[in-house]
This record gives C-alpha cells, structure tokens and sequence, in this order.
C-alpha cells in the first residue's frame, strides 16, 4: 500500500492521483474519475474534487493508497 502524506488539510482526488503518478493530467484524472475507476473508502467516487483527509484510502486500478497525516 502506497501512503501519501498531507502538507495542509486535505487533497482532492484528481489532485493525489497526479501526485501518486497514476495519472498525468488534470484532465486525464478527470476521465478516469468520472468513469468508475477510483473508489474512496471501498465506494465508487465519480467526483474529482472529492476531499481526502487523513485515514481516508482510495483504490485505483489495483493500487491502494492510504492518506496520512
């Protein structure tokens, strides 16, 4: 399981999948998003901007990532 830590508050979504290199882009995020492909919390996100704060954990594509304070 990879682990992001959290430099503020909290990361939306499309933000920590162009952090974790899964994705290359705002816009690339976006699709994968909005097409079913990430979960938060083992529920299905359709929203980019989704907040994560610490303890949250996002799947994408068989990679797990918990978010750490």
């Amino acid at each position: 399981m990879q682990k992001l830590v959290l430099r503020g508050e909290y990361i939306t979504l499309g933000q920590l999948l162009k952090a974790q290199g899964l994705v290359e882009s705002g816009s690339e995020a976006r699709e994968v998003i909005q097409g079913g492909e990430a979960s938060v919390n083992g529920e299905t996100e359709l929203r980019r901007g989704r907040k994560l704060y610490d303890g949250d954990r996002v799947s994408f594509r068989g990679v797990e990532i918990s978010v750490v304070r």
